[in-house]
């Protein structure tokens, strides 16, 4: 593992730039946007992926896989990814720093507590949440209506026991009322800190976030708190970007790290801004499958940071095209090249969808040792009949080498295919039509179901002032459909919204659909039991 320092003076940044977390990690100080303010930027490719499965897409992995072989191959590269969640590291997932040859270092740390981001945003969170309840207890000078309050408390991990609590039970605790936990990286501030393009802005749409509602239904914002100063003070290092390295030593920014199937799933706007000042290509990822991170990349994230993507590469593997085709779990090492050409009909509507946003995609195979040949050269097949650049990725084993024709094809992509990148509707359409364009168009419902709650919802955000913003789904990631049992490409199926929430400061609604939850629960046999044989 080679030191930051030398990591940063390969990246193009200064020394003076570098706040040294130890040895081998560091922050980049928010100076450095400044001096490099009229470099021409480079070009951000994203990785995005097809549905996930139990199988495994390995996104992340192919992510640095790229960027290794870009590098490699003598090109001016960096990738910018989000930051793993202690709550899938210790609940189902695991951690989120690739795998094999192709990952990034020092893992541990990355997946643990890194830098304390995450841990600043729990606690800038959590004072909102005391804040509220403590004008409720003194007073209520702004007539704080406690049915109404909408903040949730957060906390970077898996626990369903806390989705729904009664706060301020017992003696000269304040007026009981019912409230709630949301996993951190579900929150608002969350979005913001990855929505915003500086502090300032971050400081000004922080004012903006609707905590409660008065008696008389009048929002209440942290504005209103006057507490806004208090989190930036907790937030002050969270604004800057974190420098670590791949395995073969390439820079990477690690910054923010939203869920994709309940927040916006998308890293940093100030880590890519740094990113396309450093290198001529930058590589970033959004969570999950192509119908919700890559849709919420182009329509949330891309339109307000101004940028436009020059292609997407959409990571496959056999084993969970093959899941897709029906194929269980337990057989997936057996060749069976039918299910894998039946499980193509998730494949495609991925790649027909990243088309609706004028970016070119190539499609990676991401390969596992149990892959037949024959598979290998079944999927070639049915890529090239459709006109879909593909490329054969083999890093897990190889690293950068096991890059090399995905190089290639992205290049030859770039070169050939000029970006029309736009987004999927226009912001100041109605909210239902908008909330429709993304269900039919992304992911194939016949219609869309808006429950009574949700139609009050959309009537008061619309009154409010509130309609002209971008749509983020709230959607179980194992399915287009808002049903995780409808694998591959269901269709005629009805799309429900339950419930709309309002993000007044990160500037969208939050649509959700079926049975998600802000706070995820711990499975039967959670990472967290099975690191037990491991040496702390």
């Amino acid at each position: 593992m080679e030191k930051i320092i030398s990591i940063a003076k390969k990246a193009g940044i200064d020394e003076k730039y570098i706040e040294l977390y130890g040895p081998y990690k560091a922050k980049i100080n928010m100076d450095f946007l400044t001096e490099y303010a009229d470099k021409k930027p480079g070009k951000l490719i994203l990785v995005t992926a097809i549905t996930p499965t139990k199988a495994g897409e390995g996104k992340t992995t192919s992510t640095i896989a790229l960027l290794d072989g870009l590098k490699k191959e003598g090109y001016s590269a960096i990738a910018c990814l989000r930051e793993p969640s202690l709550g899938p590291v210790f609940g189902m997932k695991g951690g989120a720093t690739g795998g094999g040859k192709a990952k990034i270092i020092p893992e541990e740390d990355i997946n643990l507590h890194f830098t304390g981001d995450i841990h600043a945003l729990t606690s800038a969170v959590n004072l909102i949440a005391a804040v509220v309840d403590n004008y409720l207890f003194q007073g209520n000078v702004l007539n704080i209506d406690p049915e109404k309050i909408v903040w949730k408390r957060a906390l970077d991990m898996n626990d369903r026991s806390l989705r729904e609590i009664t706060v301020a039970e017992g003696k000269g605790n304040g007026l009981p009322h019912q409230s709630g936990f949301q996993i951190t990286v579900a929150s608002e501030l969350m979005a913001l800190l990855c929505l915003a393009t500086s502090p300032d802005d971050f400081l000004h749409k922080l004012a903006k976030i609707v905590v409660a509602y008065t008696k008389d239904d009048q929002p209440i914002t942290v504005g209103d708190l006057k507490i806004t100063h208090a989190v930036m003070k907790l937030l002050r290092e969270a604004f800057k970007p974190n420098l670590v390295q791949t395995l073969e030593g390439n820079p990477v920014l690690i910054h923010g790290g939203p869920f994709a199937n309940i927040a916006h799933g998308c890293n940093s706007i100030i880590a890519l801004n740094a990113g396309v000042k450093l290198a001529d290509y930058v590589l970033t990822e959004a969570g999950f499958g192509a119908d919700l991170g890559a849709e919420k990349f182009f329509d949330i994230c891309m339109r307000e940071a101004k940028m436009k993507p020059a292609a997407a590469v959409v990571v496959a593997t056999i084993k969970a095209l093959k899941m897709h085709g029906g194929e269980d779990i337990e057989h997936l090492d057996v060749e069976n090249i039918p299910a894998l050409l039946k499980g193509t009909d998730n494949l495609k509507q991925h790649v027909e969808n990243i088309k609706q946003f004028g970016v070119s995609p190539i499609i990676a195979i991401n390969h596992f040792a149990s892959d037949s040949p024959q598979e290998v050269a079944a999927l070639r097949t049915w890529c090239e009949k459709e006109n879909y650049p593909v490329a054969f990725l083999d890093s897990f084993a190889l690293g950068s080498s096991g890059a090399k024709e995905l190089v290639h094809v992205l290049m030859k992509t770039l070169n050939e295919e000029k970006s029309d990148f736009h987004v999927l509707y226009d912001e100041k359409l109605p909210i239902e039509e908008k909330i429709n364009i993304i269900a039919q168009k992304i992911y194939r419902a016949d219609k869309v179901e808006i429950l009574p709650e949700a139609q009050r919802q959309i009537a008061k955000y619309q009154a409010m002032g509130y309609g002209a913003t971008p749509i983020c789904m709230a959607k179980t990631q194992y399915s287009f459909s808002d049903d995780p049992t409808k694998i591959n490409a269901p269709r005629g199926f009805t799309m429900t919204i339950r419930e709309v929430n309002l993000s007044a400061g990160a500037g969208f609604l939050v649509a959700l659909t079926g049975d998600v939850m802000v706070m995820p629960g711990l499975g039967v046999h959670p990472s967290a039991v099975k690191m037990e044989e491991e040496e702390y």
